[in-house]
């Protein structure tokens, strides 16, 4: 049995190996926000296929958040019971369930909150999408760091083990933490510690909701990736910062969707471009002693043993190869140590946008001449 398919503690939780589905959008929640057959199904797959945590696409947490079509909805109680089914087909075969919460904050469009405003800490363009948000107020900080907690207790009530906060890749928290699209003058403005103010409500609001025993993840951009953006030294600074509240898992990831060939996405033609992130994650594990997770560009067991080995991480988050095999993790875990048979083209978004639910377009067609069935 390799090393990454040992069990490891993720804070008072423990999971069957270090492998982590990392949160994807899927495309397949209703045009409300609610969960369908398919999703479900979608879950349970992945269930079955061997991670040992996986945290779901990201789910939003007020109705002006929601940052595309067809995602998971947690900003009201009716969605709850599918919350739950999804919690239940994740957990069937013992993997932990994480539930991503997440406000969009401007990286949004007003076609897909209900003809509502973006918002933002301040009035900045996000570069990709077409209208400058709004800058929000004082209320509606407070009411949206009570969303956060609203959605966490809606979690644990669906039976998640845990919620993941997603504070990186350009959305709301990730907007109040960079220099760049943070401009206020105010208390949620200014130095690094004024500007984590909004993280640090966000992560009060949730554990005085769903309760201070529920664990709690975030997911936080090790750099940004962008002039007059985050940088990793104060990323790794908001890391120690958030520490300090016992996360049950730290993952880091990098990048928006401004920052081109350097965003969170990348093409990984070669094994030296795996792990593309690694660095940033080394120099907060150097920092923290919870468990750190990195992503982005894993595709064979031997980098994830080194990456194990060097301390650069203790878990391991992979997104784009489970959408070709779900099953990957058992594979390796089985003895078949071939690499992730993904290769990275990204076309797996386009049926996304299409309607017919991200999934992996190489093996639809694969499948389509070998006349098999496809998801």
């Amino acid at each position: 049995m390799y090393s990454i398919f040992e069990s490891a503690e993720l804070g008072p939780l423990v999971a069957s190996n270090r492998i982590v589905r990392s949160a994807t959008w899927l495309g397949l929640a209703d045009p409300q926000g609610g969960v369908t057959d398919a999703l479900v199904e979608r879950y349970a797959e992945l269930g079955r296929g061997g991670a040992g945590v996986i945290v779901t696409g990201y789910a939003s947490v007020s109705p002006e958040g929601r940052q595309m079509p067809r995602m998971l909805g947690a900003h009201e109680d009716r969605f709850v019971p599918g919350l739950a089914r999804l919690a239940a087909a994740i957990r069937a075969r013992g993997a932990l369930a994480g539930l991503q919460l997440v406000h969009a904050g401007g990286q949004t469009r007003a076609e897909w909150i209900g003809g509502r405003d973006p918002v933002a800490p301040s009035f900045t363009p996000a570069v990709q999408y077409p209208q400058v948000p709004r800058e929000l107020s004082f209320e509606e900080i407070a009411r949206i760091v009570a969303d956060f907690g609203r959605a966490a207790r809606r979690a644990r009530e669906a039976g998640f083990d845990f919620v993941q906060l997603h504070a990186a890749h350009g959305y709301l928290v990730n907007q109040f933490l960079s220099p760049l699209t943070n401009l206020r003058t105010d208390r949620y403005g200014g130095d690094l510690r004024q500007r984590f103010r909004f993280l640090q409500e966000v992560w009060a609001a949730v554990q005085g909701a769903a309760g201070p025993d529920y664990p709690v993840a975030v997911k936080l951009n090790g750099a940004d990736f962008l002039p007059g953006g985050l940088e990793a030294e104060d990323a790794a600074r908001v890391a120690e910062w958030t520490a300090l509240r016992a996360p049950c898992l730290i993952e880091v990831s990098g990048g928006t969707a401004a920052s081109g060939d350097l965003g969170p996405v990348r093409r990984v033609d070669a094994p030296e471009q795996e792990a593309y992130f690694r660095d940033l994650a080394s120099g907060v594990k150097r920092r923290v002693t919870v468990p750190v997770g990195v992503v982005g560009g894993l595709r064979s067991p031997e980098t994830l043993e080194n990456l194990l080995f060097e301390g650069v991480a203790d878990f391991f988050s992979l997104a784009r190869p489970l959408l070709w095999e779900p099953d990957l993790p058992a594979r390796w875990a089985a003895g078949d140590r071939t690499p992730a048979r993904c290769i990275s083209c990204n076309g797996c978004f386009a049926p996304g946008r299409e309607g017919r639910g991200v999934r992996c377009v190489v093996r639809e067609k694969l499948e389509s001449e070998l006349g098999v069935g496809t998801r």
